[in-house]
């Protein structure tokens, strides 16, 4: 996609700002304990590239509507599993390292959503290990497919229009390097008003959480578009992002509630030790199709 600087301009302008006043608002409910809005508005928010898209007139004819199987079942699997998979990969990686902060207790959940519902979770005979298990098996099954029609509302924005541009006009890694750092700025109100990802209260905050997301959402933005650029079809990196949503909060059920204020190590992939598995799958997604692409 030929860069048009008016409509990009228009694009980031509305993407952002309406983005950025939804967060807002979402942090102020936060604030006042109403989960229930809070989540809504996130759900709302993630459609404003979408929208600006539309304000920018940017034409989404192209795009890859029409799902096609053949010659992509990898990639589609890829999309499907592979957040999964990464992220089990990065916990792994972290409790074996921390093996102090691993506890089958809870006690992590009970700190997030209260004693009362962990009674009541406990009550229905679901331990943290079950909770585990069925965390997985519908992240493995039908999440990415639900997760995924949210998704698609920042992917046609993301993976559909910003990232070809940025590509276009600084190359292809460049592109998609600065396509990532922006992606995870958007995400900065949030952040900083509401304690998105890493809490309110963790050394180096907010900053060093913000910096973090930014190279988490640089990493992941490269999967993603690796996805798209070899199945051209914007459903693929949207299952992608909906996995991604799904598996990330899989490995804080099992985390010491006392070392909840330093997930910017891990054991999520947001956090630097957890993340490596990703970095590692970005860095040869993109050494290997770059080659192909040079051939």
């Amino acid at each position: 996609m030929k860069m048009d600087k008016k409509k990009f301009t228009i694009y980031m302008i509305f993407a952002f700002g309406l983005a950025w006043v939804i967060q807002i608002i979402a942090s102020i409910f936060s604030r006042n304990g109403n989960v229930a809005v809070f989540q809504l508005l996130l759900m709302v928010c993630m459609f404003m590239p979408f929208l600006a898209t539309f304000i920018a007139k940017i034409p989404l004819r192209g795009m890859g509507w029409i799902p096609k199987l053949k010659g992509n079942i990898g990639w589609i699997l890829l999309a499907w599993f592979g957040p999964m998979v990464l992220t089990i990969l990065g916990a792994v990686i972290f409790y074996i390292i921390f093996p102090d902060r691993l506890d089958w207790s809870g006690s992590y959940m009970a700190s997030q959503y209260g004693e009362e519902m962990m009674a009541e979770l406990q009550s229905t005979g679901i331990t943290i290990p079950l909770l585990t298990i069925i965390t997985i098996v519908q992240a493995c099954s039908y999440a990415p497919i639900i997760n995924g029609l949210f998704g698609l509302g920042e992917e046609v924005g993301w993976r559909g229009v910003m990232y070809p541009m940025l590509k276009d006009k600084l190359g292809r890694v460049k592109g998609m390097i600065l396509g990532g750092v922006i992606w995870g700025a958007w995400h900065w109100p949030i952040m900083v008003l509401a304690g998105y990802e890493y809490g309110l209260e963790y050394w180096g905050a907010p900053f060093l959480g913000m910096a973090m997301f930014c190279l988490y959402a640089t990493v992941a933005g490269i999967i993603l578009d690796v996805l798209y650029e070899k199945t051209k079809c914007i459903w693929v990196p949207s299952v992608g992002h909906g996995a991604i949503n799904a598996t990330v909060g899989v490995p804080v059920l099992m985390l010491n509630a006392e070392f909840a204020d330093q997930l910017t190590i891990g054991p999520l992939p947001i956090g630097i030790i957890a993340m490596i598995p990703y970095i590692i799958t970005a860095i040869l997604l993109l050494v290997l199709t770059g080659k192909k692409k040079e051939n």
